[in-house]
C-alpha cells in the first residue's frame, strides 16, 4: 500500500497504459480522478466495484478550463492532489516528407500541449500542499529517432514513421526536466517514463521484425509502464526527480 492516503489523477485513464496506471495505483492504495476525452466509465466501475474511492471526469486535454476544472472536481471529491499522470495522448503515423500539416497539429496539440496544461492546471495545489509527484509519459521514439530503418526498406517508413509522435514526446521530456528544476524547491518532483514497444492498440501493425530486435524478445506490458510509474509515484522516489525513466526492453540504451 505505498499510495495509502495519497490522491491521483490519472489522465488518458481509458487506455491500456492508462488503465494499468489506475488499477495498480488503487491496488496501492490511492484515491484516484480517471480522466478522459470521452471518460473513462469502465475502468471507474470495475474500480469501484472493487471498492476503490474514484471519480471519472471527462476532460479535454487540450482545454485550460477543462483541465482546471479537472482539477477543481478533484480537490472537491479528495481535498487534495498529491499525484499526476499524463497518459492522454494520440497516435499517429507519417513519414516527414508527407505529413500533413493538420495531422502534425493535432499531434502536438494533444501530446505536447495537453501534457503541459495538466501539468500547469495541478502546480498551485502542490505548491500549496508543498508535496507532489508528477510523471509524464513519454517514448523511446522521443529518442531514437523513430523505429523504421529506410535504408533497408523504404517501406518501413511508410508503415511504422511517426515523426509528429516522436517530436511531440521529445518535447514531452523537455517539459519533465524544466518543471524538475522550477518545482523541486516545493518538493514537487517530476520525471518521465518512456515506454519501448508496449503490446496495445497502437503496436498492432508493427512490422514482425521490429518485434525481433527487441532484446528482451517480446514486446513490453501495460502492467510493466505502471510498475515504473508507481515507483516514481511513492514516497521512495523522493529523491528522483528530472529522471526519464527508459522502459524499453533494452531497444535503446542510454
Amino acid at each position: 500500500m505505498r499510495l495509502q492516503g495519497r490522491v491521483a489523477i490519472v489522465t488518458g485513464a481509458a487506455g491500456g497504459i492508462g488503465a494499468a496506471i489506475a488499477r495498480r495505483f488503487a491496488q496501492e492504495g490511492a484515491d484516484l480522478c480517471l480522466a478522459g476525452r470521452r471518460g473513462c466509465a469502465a475502468v471507474a466501475a470495475e474500480l469501484t466495484a472493487a471498492g476503490h474511492r474514484v471519480i471519472d471526469v471527462q476532460t479535454d486535454v487540450t482545454s485550460k478550463a477543462a483541465n482546471q476544472a479537472m482539477v477543481a472536481r478533484t480537490l472537491e471529491a479528495f481535498g487534495k492532489i498529491d499525484i499526476l499522470v499524463t497518459v492522454a495522448g494520440v497516435v499517429s503515423q507519417g513519414n516527414a516528407e508527407t505529413l500533413e500539416e493538420a495531422e502534425w497539429d493535432r499531434v502536438m496539440d494533444v501530446n505536447l500541449k495537453g501534457v503541459f496544461l495538466s501539468c500547469q492546471a495541478v502546480i498551485p495545489a502542490m505548491r500549496k500542499a508543498r508535496y507532489g509527484r508528477i510523471i509524464n509519459i513519454g517514448s523511446l521514439l522521443a529518442k531514437n529517432g523513430g523505429n523504421p530503418r529506410p535504408w533497408i526498406d523504404r517501406s518501413e517508413q511508410d508503415r511504422a514513421g511517426n515523426v509528429a509522435y516522436g517530436s511531440a514526446k521529445a518535447g514531452v521530456h523537455a517539459i519533465t526536466l524544466f518543471l524538475a528544476k522550477e518545482l523541486s524547491a516545493d518538493n514537487i518532483t517530476v520525471n518521465c517514463v518512456a515506454p519501448g514497444p508496449i503490446a496495445s492498440a497502437m503496436t498492432t501493425n508493427l512490422p514482425d521484425v521490429f518485434k525481433t530486435l527487441l532484446p528482451v524478445g517480446r514486446l513490453g506490458r501495460a502492467e510493466e509502464v505502471a510498475d515504473a510509474v508507481t515507483y516514481l509515484a511513492g514516497e521512495q522516489a523522493g529523491f528522483t526527480t528530472g529522471e526519464i525513466l527508459d522502459v524499453n526492453g533494452g531497444a535503446f540504451i542510454d
